[in-house]
């Protein structure tokens, strides 16, 4: 008994593509399972996540398939498969590292010490981090000390019920993000995973909401890695209101300062929109941050999905460094204060965001973003047949 998986490209060359299927396995087991590449016979790591009886689902990554054509994997009983994880998360003292292949690529912060969780570093294509180290670290040459509750790649907002969840003001006080528990740290052959409950509190500690928050780190290689982030909101307390400010992302991110637009660096969005001019205040499916690092041109992108409340969203990007998505913040896009772009979340209901982040090598156009994008938005079919024999 085997499973034949047959892959449709689609419109889009997949290069390091995630793809992902439910099964049934009925008798076969697990544990004894090899995924092969029929053309080639090459061994081909995946998860398989239990999805009630003898379901699962099915994941791994497509190397590389032109567009419009397809490859087929056989999933059957055998030798071969490796049991080292491709992407091991490791938990220490308030955070939990991400490593690929052995070597350190993020880590997330959640400590008390912290006003909100945030990944740091974010290592990119060449060794070196691409986002901003202050002020986790203040000792990098060179980089600006500025806006210090930019941390990295986080996850805030500046009116939340009235309450300032962004900034880290001392002097009048700021709202914190209060993880309570890390409900999954999980390790695996093509992606890692972590889950945890946040409690969004205001600047006194009333808490005003819940959100669920997933981080899913994929094994690709060095020169184009993803982080897949899911922000669910829960008025448990009451309703919401999601204020309209330019002072928030709901996925955020502060490049290293080499990589500055007000410098060598470059901002592109998904409409060809070039730097602040013309990307901050517009909307877009993504866009993406490149520019100099240590002597290598790297980039991160933020991919906007479909399914996000007033897809595709605005974008509060500036050349110093910051790129965030917002959705809320119209009237200050729009140059508008008779616009209200608030949103309110009534008692008891629900909000989901989710974004991928695409650290990749080169400008925009080397590292095949748009591509990319679309590995996220429209990934390939997959189909499924059971074969009498593997």
């Amino acid at each position: 008994m085997a499973l034949r998986l047959t892959v449709q490209s689609g419109e889009h060359e997949r290069l390091h593509c995630p793809v992902s299927v439910p099964v049934d396995l009925g008798r076969l087991v697990v544990e004894r399972l090899v995924l092969r590449a029929e053309g080639d016979g090459r061994v081909v790591p995946f998860q398989a996540v239990p999805a009630g009886g003898t379901r699962h689902r099915l994941t791994w990554l497509v190397e590389a398939l032109p567009a419009r054509s397809s490859a087929v994997y056989v999933l059957a009983e055998g030798s071969g498969r490796s049991t080292e994880p491709g992407v091991q998360m490791r938990p220490q003292a308030q955070s939990i590292e991400a490593l690929i292949g052995g070597s350190l690529f993020t880590a997330f912060h959640y400590g008390e010490a912290w006003s909100r969780p945030f990944l740091h570093p974010v290592i990119g294509p060449f060794g070196d981090p691409i986002t901003r180290a202050y002020p986790i670290r203040t000792d990098v040459a060179g980089e600006k000390q500025d806006h210090p509750h930019h941390k990295s790649l986080w996850v805030a907002w500046g009116d939340v019920n009235g309450t300032d969840n962004w900034s880290e003001n001392r002097e009048r006080g700021h709202a914190r993000q209060n993880v309570q528990a890390v409900t999954a740290c999980e390790s695996g052959a093509v992606y890692g995973r972590i889950a945890c409950a946040v409690d969004w509190v205001s600047e006194k500690g009333a808490k005003v909401l819940e959100e669920n928050r997933e981080i899913v780190v994929w094994n690709m290689p060095a020169s184009s890695r993803a982080i897949d982030l899911t922000v669910a909101f829960r008025a448990t307390q009451g309703p919401v209101r999601f204020g309209d400010t330019k002072e928030g992302g709901i996925c955020s991110v502060r490049v290293a300062s080499s990589m500055d637009a007000s410098g060598a660096g470059t901002i592109v969005n998904s409409y060809g929109g070039t730097n602040e001019a013309e990307t901050w205040g517009k909307r877009a499916h993504w866009c993406d941050y490149y520019g100099p690092v240590n002597g290598h041109t790297v980039g991160i992108s933020i991919f906007d999905h479909p399914a996000n409340y007033r897809y595709p969203t605005y974008w509060h990007v500036r050349n110093y460094g910051l790129m965030t998505a917002n959705p809320f913040g119209l009237s200050h896009f729009l140059n508008d204060r008779t616009t209200d772009g608030s949103y309110r979340l009534e008692a008891g209901g629900a909000l989901t965001f989710r974004y991928r982040v695409y650290c990749h090598a080169g400008s925009t156009s080397e590292g095949a973003v748009a591509t990319h994008y679309h590995d996220f938005i429209n990934p390939p079919a997959v189909t499924v047949a059971a074969d009498a024999a593997p």
